[in-house]
């Protein structure tokens, strides 16, 4: 694009240049009594930034003092307080260091904040905070980006949040955001040094005052969930309302909002409760049935008066019981481990003890497992619960013991995605698995058992062009390699069968399998 001043001549274009240098020139030219305002801003935003140093210190401690006295209500507030502590030290710190560093910079090693030498120099701000070797400009706006980002969530009040927000986030406007300036660049280029020492006090100045606000805001969240009452209400609180005959009842009455300084008097069925039973009231329960109770309680008030407040609560009691179930089925089977589920209702899982005649009984995690010894002969599971002290039997059951069902007999394989697959025959399968596989297993897997058995013996059948009956004999679990040899043989929809399975279980009885006839694809 054409610029819209190629239609001036030679000699206005230079008079526009030269008064474009001849700005340029004044805009360097920085008096000293400019410099020394700056100074005298730099050392009020410094007074003001101490100040704030020391009330937001105030505010650290309350918040210490109460998180010692009462950590439950204001442990997580005081956790938030301590995390912005941290880091606006963190913060400040890094802004101190920038300052020195920009005086340093323009002063020599020697430089000092407090006593800035050249304040006019207007290149080194722009080296340590703009140049690529240094870049501490785009450092330190990141900073304070996640540093706003962080603080401002904690302020509830959004007109507030939204103020902290605009003081805290690095944010270019105006002519400068027209330009596409950077933040960085629009605040440290070409700036004086005593301008830019000012510009980051008064940073570290916003930053003291955001922190002052985000502890009045932790301070007052910590009281923010606290329940204004009006009424006084009295409950009964029972452990529980079902008792087994022969455990206890205990429950706690209480009064909602109660003034812990001053412990109401209870008073049930005309006899007051003991102070030291802090409210618990429990009694050994004889008899079943449903049962009801009341009382009152009494509050004194300052002024000496007494109010009465009156309650009414129930409870049963049954008689001992529980549930014992196998989690397989409704039988058990010798030789194996059963899972059985023990549970006696209101009675924690420790307490429950448990015995098997006919077997062993083992705990097993929150369970039981159950290893009956004979086929045929019926075991006992014999419940106790300790309760109170003692130990009482509260079921029995007896369950029938059978012998484990028939395996079934199967060719081991991997499919193409690595899971392990069972060949039971009756389809197609595989010349090339068949060849890699290296025998056949068995086991009971029926969706209730999972059962694994040892194969002693097997042989496989094979038939001639004639139909002649080829057997080959495997003493043990694995292919032979004259049935391998046989296998390599077979084409595409031959079969052949594998019969005489002989296998034994956990239980130790030997058993004689079901054939497989295999469909070579």
């Amino acid at each position: 694009m054409a610029s819209p001043n190629s239609n001036l001549s030679p000699r206005q274009k230079m008079i526009n240049l030269m008064y474009i240098v001849l700005t340029a020139m004044l805009a360097l030219n920085v008096s000293s009594d400019v410099l020394n305002g700056f100074k005298q801003v730099d050392e009020g935003l410094v007074r003001t930034t101490q100040n704030s140093t020391i009330q937001n210190q105030a505010l650290y401690n309350e918040l210490s003092a109460f998180n010692q006295t009462n950590p439950e209500k204001s442990g997580a507030w005081y956790g938030k307080a301590t995390e912005v502590k941290n880091r606006t030290e963190s913060l400040y710190k890094y802004l101190d260091e920038l300052k020195l560093r920009i005086v340093r910079q323009a002063d020599g090693k020697d430089g000092n904040v407090n006593d800035i030498v050249h304040q006019d120099d207007l290149e080194a701000a722009s080296y340590i905070m703009l140049s690529p070797r240094t870049g501490e400009g785009k450092k330190l706006r990141t900073a304070l980006e996640q540093y706003s980002d962080f603080v401002t969530p904690m302020i509830t009040d959004t007109i507030r949040r939204q103020i902290i927000y605009d003081y805290l986030y690095p944010r270019i406007a105006g002519q400068s955001e027209r330009n596409h300036k950077k933040w960085e660049e629009v605040m440290f280029e070409n700036m004086p040094v005593i301008a830019a020492v000012t510009l980051l006090s008064k940073i570290q100045s916003d930053l003291r005052y955001a922190e002052g606000e985000i502890l009045h805001a932790l301070q007052k969240n910590i009281d923010e969930g606290d329940v204004r009452v009006n009424q006084l209400n009295a409950y009964v609180i029972p452990a529980s309302k079902t008792v087994m005959r022969g455990g206890k009842y205990s429950a706690n009455i209480v009064l909602a909002a109660i003034d812990t300084t001053q412990a109401p008097a209870i008073y049930i069925g005309g006899q007051k409760l003991p102070e030291d039973r802090n409210g618990l009231y429990e009694f050994v329960c004889g008899k079943t049935g449903v049962f009801d109770f009341s009382g009152y309680l009494e509050v004194p008030h300052g002024d000496g008066t007494l109010t009465r407040h009156d309650f009414t609560s129930s409870y049963t009691v049954i008689d001992p019981t529980a549930t014992v179930s196998a989690t397989m089925m409704n039988v058990l089977y010798a030789g194996i481990d059963n899972p059985i589920s023990i549970s006696v209702p209101g009675i924690p899982t420790q307490a429950v003890q448990a015995t098997m005649s006919g077997g062993t009984l083992t705990r097993s995690g929150n369970g039981w497992i159950a290893r009956p010894g004979k086929v045929g002969q019926d075991v006992t599971i014999t419940v106790t619960a300790s309760m109170e002290g003692r130990s009482q039997v509260v079921n029995t059951t007896t369950f029938r013991v059978r012998k484990l069902p028939d395996p079934m007999p199967y060719i081991a394989y991997k499919d193409d995605k690595g899971n392990e697959q069972r060949y039971k025959g009756g389809k197609p399968f595989s010349k090339r698995i068949l060849l890699s596989a290296p025998g056949i297993q068995a086991a009971i897997d029926d969706d209730l058992l999972n059962v694994s058995y040892r194969v002693l013996q097997f042989e496989t059948v094979f038939f001639d062009s004639m139909g002649n009956v080829i057997p080959e004999v495997s003493d043990g679990a694995s292919f032979s390699q004259r049935q391998k040899d046989a296998f390599r043989r077979l084409s595409r929809g031959k079969r052949f069968y594998i019969s005489r399975v002989k296998a034994v279980g956990p239980d130790g009885i030997e058993r004689d399998l079901s054939p497989i006839e295999v469909i070579v694809n």
